[in-house]
């Protein structure tokens, strides 16, 4: 299985910030919290996967019954398994990756999101280089599109590079905001990029029955 970030990579030249940006406070995402994080995700999301060398290594003893079939089927499963963990893991080392895991603070703006280790330093994402957002109790979670190469290859091998991609995501913690209002602004634009759901109406209040 290759290694999805070497088909491409985010670097972009960073714009200076918008006057009205966001800046949250200096955050550095450990490579052990986005280890566990992404092998969630792509566990929860592919775990059936596993079923498949497993049910091509049972379908022998199908015709020849034998444990050593069965045994084969288990190694066949646990050899996947291992190295699709090692596809998640080595992104953490791969050199286009690193800045995501180096101590920084985020300028965001309705143009991009800076991602700043100092006040020279710093890679630039536009908006339309996040794929989906979430909010959980705790954090912002803000997945980057797939390299474009991957959608260029054909056959088998575009196929492979779809399907076993490996997430690549900012985590924003809400402490890192320097106030509520902060949050609120980039909960706002979150929405207004369609990278969260609009927030539904609010209820109608009930209409007091009239008597006869």
């Amino acid at each position: 299985m290759q290694q999805p970030n070497q088909r491409g990579s985010y670097r972009q030249q960073a714009q200076g910030p918008a006057p009205m940006a966001i800046r949250t406070k200096k955050y550095q995402l450990s490579t052990d919290t986005y280890t566990s994080m992404a092998m969630a995700q792509v566990w929860k999301k592919e775990w059936w996967y596993a079923l498949i060398p497993l049910a091509i290594g049972l379908l022998p003893a199908l015709i020849w019954p034998s444990w050593w079939w069965v045994l084969g089927a288990f190694l066949l499963t646990l050899l996947f398994v291992l190295l699709r963990s090692a596809q998640i893991t080595g992104v953490a080392q791969m050199e286009q990756s690193k800045a995501l895991f180096e101590r920084m603070n985020y300028e965001i703006d309705n143009r991009q999101i800076v991602l700043r280790q100092s006040e020279t330093k710093g890679m630039g994402l536009t908006w339309d280089m996040i794929g989906q957002a979430r909010r959980d109790d705790d954090a912002y979670l803000l997945w980057l599109q797939p390299p474009a190469a991957a959608d260029e290859l054909q056959g088998f091998k575009g196929w492979m590079a779809r399907t076993f991609n490996v997430p690549i995501f900012l985590h924003l913690p809400l402490r890192i905001f320097n106030s509520p209002n902060d949050i609120k602004l980039f909960d706002s634009m979150l929405r207004r990029k369609n990278l969260l759901p609009a927030q539904s109406p609010a209820p109608a209040a009930p209409t007091s029955p009239t008597s006869a």
